[in-house]
């Protein structure tokens, strides 16, 4: 069979191919699917981030993979495909907690992982007898799961993306992780990811866990067996910040092992939101700070991500966390709308509150207001995250994280990863400030 796998974005056509080879972290989720095709099937992958979907009727089926944001577009998309007569299936974290609103758009609907399901979806396309849901009782086993199909995606030659593991145990609310009870933290053998890693010819590598620091055991080990198998890799992957200021071991062992940076989710520079709101009571905001000089002084970076809109949170947040954050050092970061995902708890909360005030999906994107805050009005929330993007991604700025933040790190790598990164969030951020992406 012919077989076309699609990952859609609600934007296409707003990024060109240099962005993508530039800036794009290269996504896991389509070329894991197409690692569990079977071999007798033809395979062909089309990016909506860089590349344009030709509407043939010559495939035997067009699986689609959908975020919530892009649900529109893949609705689209599949629609379209049915219309001339192309069985069409889709899938992915937005069809699993909506299968019955997917189904209307698609010949089947795959509800969680695809290892088991799609396969045998396949099978049954073949023997006619096509159901309308698939979905697999029990979590994949991650020693089952396949190294994804990166020759199909030849477009970025630097780097490409890695799993060591599936879910996450901290089940924040806000979480999409969290909306689908993806909250078993499963590991992959070690000898597999190792032998990924060696498989992959590119030097950048993103590890898409939800986080490398859930299991530091696990990971000291993944790291002495990079330093020993010398894959001379350099690397970028999540972490937490209590875990990071706690363990120097775990620093110098990731260091060894190719570490450029960690990107985390500080979310909050408000203890009380930290406390009440996230549930990471854990994290101390007094120790942010030293934790990422420590972490520089170990030769890796800080990338941070924060949140606005909490139920804490008032008009001057921004102003706040501006200040605040501009005496830390990170090397970049950047700046989001609280989003309350469908089928999240916080989605139920709100929904059931009266809070939600729209349901296009298109604007599930993380700079748009889709819910009434509570200590402010939509308004204030969306100038004041573009405002708080304005400055901190002024050229000056920009230039002064490139060279003075509390990374000590000499390496060209690092530097260019610095550049990298500071360069794709500045253009995406001013992006959203002008309305360019939805």
């Amino acid at each position: 069979m012919r077989i076309l796998l699609v990952e859609p974005d609600i934007d296409h056509g707003t990024f060109s191919r240099i962005d993508a080879k530039i800036a794009m972290i290269p996504s896991p989720s389509i070329h894991q699917v197409a690692a569990c095709t079977p071999k007798k099937h033809e395979v062909e992958i089309v990016s909506e981030w860089y590349d344009e979907v030709k509407f043939d009727d010559n495939y035997d089926v067009v699986g689609i993979t959908s975020f919530t944001k892009d649900a529109p577009r893949a609705y689209e998309i599949a629609d379209r495909f049915r219309e001339i007569g192309v069985t069409v299936v889709l899938g992915g974290i937005h069809p699993t907690i909506m299968p019955e609103e997917a189904k209307q758009h698609a010949d089947a609907v795959v509800i969680g992982e695809a290892e088991e399901n799609w396969p045998k979806l396949l099978d049954d396309f073949e023997r006619n007898r096509l159901k309308p849901f698939y979905f697999w009782n029990h979590k994949v086993n991650p020693a089952s799961i396949p190294s994804p199909r990166r020759e199909l995606d030849p477009l970025n030659p630097l780097s490409a993306t890695i799993q060591t593991s599936r879910g996450c145990p901290y089940k924040c609310e806000f979480c999409q992780l969290t909306g689908i009870g993806d909250t078993i933290h499963r590991r992959r053998p070690l000898e597999h990811v190792i032998k990924e890693l060696r498989d992959i010819d590119r030097k950048i590598i993103w590890f898409q866990d939800a986080s490398l620091t859930i299991n530091p055991e696990y990971s000291k080990r993944l790291f002495k067996m990079m330093i020993k198998e010398r894959l001379n890799k350099r690397w970028v992957a999540f972490g937490n910040a209590n875990l990071l200021e706690r363990d120097d071991d775990f620093l110098k062992l990731a260091r060894d092992a190719g570490c450029i940076a960690w990107m985390v989710g500080f979310e909050s520079i408000s203890q009380k939101t930290l406390d009440d709101i996230i549930k990471k009571k854990t994290n101390k905001v007094e120790r942010f700070s030293s934790m990422i000089k420590k972490v520089g002084k170990y030769g890796m970076g800080i990338w941070g991500s924060f949140i606005f809109g909490f139920d804490t949170d008032t008009s001057d947040v921004f102003d706040i966390t501006y200040e605040t954050i501009e005496e830390w050092g990170l090397e970049t970061a950047e700046f989001n709308i609280l989003t309350p995902f469908p089928k999240t708890p916080l989605f139920e909360k709100m929904d059931k509150d009266g809070r939600i005030i729209t349901k296009d999906w298109s604007k599930y994107n993380l700079h748009n207001v889709v819910f009434q805050p509570k200590n402010m009005t939509v308004e204030e929330l969306k100038e004041g995250v573009d405002k708080i993007k304005r400055r901190y991604y002024s050229i000056s700025n920009t230039l002064n994280r490139v060279f003075g933040s509390a990374n000590t790190s000499k390496k060209f790598s690092s530097f260019l990863m610095k550049v990298s990164a500071n360069l794709a969030l500045r253009k995406f951020a001013f992006m959203e400030i002008t309305g360019r992406v939805a």
